[in-house]
């Protein structure tokens, strides 16, 4: 049986080299030219002004553009012609070097998957004013800026949050304006499923031994537990898995174990269940680690054989617990063979289609069901034999058989379907 329009499957910096122009020894000399030429001539008197080279060493332009910033006035000569002459002050300039151009930045603007322990770095043309503020970061994050010449380095103290946009603000008082952002990589995939095979959401144990988890040893507080993979081991949890199970796991990859088990984590702590391992998930999952709640459910896998008679048989931790007779789907529109799991799981639900004569059907309040791929569902229904196609594409079960199996399969549980 299939419904119609059921839910899917799941599933700048500035160029280099462009240094900052040497103007303030320009606007320097030209002022100072201004002011000899204003003296040339007073009282008819010709007086003369010394001035300073105009390859002066950038050490000292530096020099003397300190020391004008603390007041002291640049040295002027000035000779008199005769004794009844007398002279006006010698004009004197006082000028700050301009702040620095940013010349390079890292993170490159707008990279993603950065990793969390990456510094971010700015260089400038030129050493910072004294005094001048630091970048600005947004959001906030815990760490510190460090000066080195001209470079300036910001050293997260834990690491970026990971999934999170951070940017950048270079302030005009330090340096020519700029303002970029980076993207921070996610936690690793292996990290995830470490976790939820501690809490039991996978059929497998993580921890230094094969006998060990390593739950015990992670922190009692969320923000305390590490982003990266810890050392240790995957093993089974329990005896005799299902090789059809067995060859779904594999670690650090996405495959259907871990789609099931971040299913059924999502749904039980009230997420929006897509399967994926995002931000959400990752700090419901520390949450849990640091609380130490368990998935409350067994471990359950249901196993659909095409074969003749076809049947259903609920695996649990290491034992088939229950088997009953089941009907699929019949030539044309035929039960998919494979393994997925379950994203809606209700008591009952109205089933409408077009089945292969070109028969139209709507059968409400179809019983038990749990669907699992496209608009295919381990559900009840009312036949008067069982064992052989006679569904639209679901399978069916006997009504008081599916109201056994019901509470065996909740949104994760994977559902194998072999020829």
């Amino acid at each position: 049986m299939r419904r119609d329009n059921g839910p899917g499957p799941l599933g700048k910096a500035r160029p280099p080299g462009h240094a900052a122009p040497a103007r303030w020894a320009r606007r320097y000399r030209l002022a100072l030219v201004a002011a000899g030429a204003g003296a040339l001539v007073v009282s008819g008197a010709l007086v003369s002004s010394s001035l300073l080279p105009a390859s002066t060493p950038s050490g000292a332009r530096l020099a003397s553009s300190a020391s004008r910033a603390s007041g002291q006035a640049s040295p002027t000569t000035t000779t008199a012609v005769s004794a009844t002459t007398t002279t006006a002050p010698a004009a004197t300039t006082t000028t700050l070097p301009p702040v620095p151009e940013v010349i390079s930045v890292t993170p490159k603007p707008g990279a993603t998957g950065v990793a969390p322990s990456t510094p971010v770095v700015v260089t400038l043309s030129g050493p910072p004013l004294a005094g001048s503020p630091m970048p600005v970061l947004s959001p906030p994050v815990a760490g510190s800026w460090t000066l080195s010449g001209a470079t300036l380095t910001f050293t997260p103290a834990k690491g970026w949050v990971p999934w999170s946009t951070e940017q950048v603000t270079v302030p005009v008082t330090l340096a020519t304006p700029e303002q970029f952002s980076f993207t921070v990589r996610g936690v690793p995939l292996l990290r995830a499923q470490q976790l939820l095979a501690e809490l039991h959401y996978l059929p497998l144990r993580f921890g230094p031994t094969a006998a060990q988890s390593a739950l015990p040893s992670e922190p009692t507080v969320a923000s305390e537990v590490s982003t990266a993979p810890q050392p240790g081991i995957f093993t089974w949890r329990f005896p005799n898995v299902p090789a059809s199970l067995a060859s779904q796991w594999a670690p650090g990859q996405e495959t259907v174990v871990t789609q099931g088990a971040v299913m059924q984590f999502e749904y039980l702590n009230g997420l929006q269940v897509d399967g994926i391992a995002g931000p959400q998930v990752w700090a419901a999952l520390t949450r849990a680690v640091a609380r130490r709640a368990l998935d409350p459910y067994p471990y359950d896998y249901l196993m659909v054989s095409e074969s003749l008679p076809e049947s259903l048989t609920v695996w649990r931790e290491g034992k088939d617990i229950y088997r009953t007779p089941v009907n699929t789907g019949v030539p044309g529109a035929n039960t998919p063979v494979g393994t997925w799991p379950v994203y809606e799981h209700v008591r009952y639900s109205d089933m409408q289609g077009t089945d292969v004569n070109g028969y139209h059907y709507n059968v409400p309040n179809v019983p038990f069901d749990a669907y699992f791929y496209d608009g295919d569902a381990v559900h009840g229904y009312w036949r008067s034999s069982y064992g052989y196609p006679q569904s639209n594409g679901c399978v069916e079960l006997p009504i008081g058989n599916a109201a056994v199996v019901w509470p065996m399969d909740p949104i994760g549980t994977l559902v194998n379907v072999s020829a």
